[in-house]
Formats: structure tokens, sequence, C-alpha cells
């Protein structure tokens, strides 16, 4: 007997929240990188504020992936996600390691 499954997403909306900020803050450490008016980048802007930004920007990302959503994940209610759910066949019997006689 296959239990019912219900389709859901992998990400809630506080993960999906956070991916967002991750990439703005992405996005800000990119722009303040280009933003430093010395010689090939090498003020403060472009050796010191940019990098850290994107440092914390990518920690945001990570944890964002990582963190387990509020709740329930939202279920996906399109009809073809529903059909190749379930068409799926169940999960077969786990196979036993075949025994051999020493001779």
């Amino acid at each position: 007997m296959q239990p019912t499954q219900e389709p859901r997403f992998a990400f809630g909306t506080r993960n999906y929240r956070l991916m967002f900020l991750g990439l703005a803050v992405l996005a800000a450490g990119f722009v303040t990188m280009t933003l430093d008016s010395t010689d090939y980048g090498e003020g403060f802007l472009g050796i010191t504020l940019g990098p850290i930004l994107l440092v914390i920007g990518f920690l945001i990302e990570f944890w964002a992936i990582m963190a387990r959503p509020h709740g329930y994940a939202p279920v996906a209610a399109d009809a073809t996600t529903r059909e190749t759910l379930a068409q799926q066949p169940a999960p077969a019997a786990p196979v036993t390691a075949p025994t051999y006689k020493r001779s």
C-alpha cells in the first residue's frame, strides 16, 4: 500500500526571502567593489568592504538553503506535478545479498 503523497516545494517562503536577501547583498558587494575610484580597485571599497559584503552574502545564501522552513512547505498545486507523482512506481523491496557456500 502506497501512502498518499502531497508534492511539496523544497523551500518555504522564509527560505526564498533569505535567498533574495543574499542575492541583494552579493550584488551590493560587487557594485561596491566596482565603485572604488583608486587605481585597480586597491582602496577601502575594493579590497575591504566589497569582499566582506560578498562573504556575508554567501553566508546568507548558505543559511537560506540549509534552514528549515517554518511550518510546512507549500504544496505544489499544478496538475503536471500531481500526475507525475501519481505515476511513479512503488519502491521495490530491498534485495538481500546472496549467500555463498564455503568449500
